[in-house]
């Protein structure tokens, strides 16, 4: 039976009918930021093997998280790497140099589906593993401010430590020391790409952190008015 799949990045839709390709990168088919001259040229592509679409990451360096709809899953795309697109949506999200970037891929005929019972509501399985402080809470908040606050998909900068300390009214110092514990907290659960050490770039580490934490729903839209009472607070 013949399928396709459909991709949204930023209000666009591309569609990939039954036996086509779709590259997506700098200069591909699905054109994501072509003044960026850290994303490659070529890093991802989504193509079907058989009755099965899969998406590929072709590049080098960059990494992609790959999450349902829900949150529930999370997988780490490396260089090399593939998934099988078995969602009815799938979030892919990257990051190259200082921007963000998410897109979603929709399946008209996915292999498979989730079924959340009335106890089981999106997002609790990841969520309900972690217990973060209300500081590791604020920090991740005001990291992934703005991608929170955008609407859909597209592409967001992720702020540096010290705007971040700074929207939250703390001292550079004290961003720093929680930001390690809560990479710390996360890397013993698994979560990649937030350990330190050479050749380990902080910015990348941020941009991963906010990857996890907006995909997996540890902060959500809701939170962001804690950002503005932190804020208040430390000014009183």
């Amino acid at each position: 039976m013949a399928s396709t799949i459909s991709v949204e990045f930023c209000g666009e839709w591309f569609r990939v009918e039954d036996g086509e390709e779709l590259t997506i990168g700098r200069e591909a088919d699905l054109t994501i930021d072509e003044d960026n001259p850290f994303l490659h040229r070529r890093f991802l592509t989504i193509v079907q093997v058989e009755s099965m679409w899969w998406l590929v990451n072709i590049g080098s360096r960059l990494s992609a998280t790959i999450t349902d709809g829900t949150g529930s899953m999370q997988a780490w795309l490396a260089p090399g790497a593939r998934i099988p697109l078995v969602f009815d949506v799938t979030k892919v999200v990257f990051t190259a140099g200082p921007t963000t970037y998410d897109l979603s891929v929709h399946a008209d005929s996915p292999e498979f589906a989730r079924i959340a019972g009335p106890d089981d509501p999106a997002g609790e399985t990841t969520v309900g593993s972690v217990q973060l402080t209300p500081s590791q809470k604020l920090l991740i908040l005001a990291l992934a401010e703005p991608m929170l606050v955008r609407e859909g998909s597209g592409m967001s900068s992720v702020p540096t430590s010290a705007q971040a300390s700074a929207r939250l009214g703390w001292p550079l110092t004290k961003f720093n020391r929680k930001l390690d514990n809560v990479c710390d907290k996360l890397d013993r659960l698994g979560v990649r790409g937030l350990r330190g050490g050479p050749g380990k770039l902080a910015s990348n580490r941020r941009a991963r952190l906010v990857e996890h934490a907006v995909f997996s729903r540890l902060v959500t839209r809701e939170d962001l008015p804690l950002l503005d009472e932190e804020h208040d607070a430390d000014e009183d």
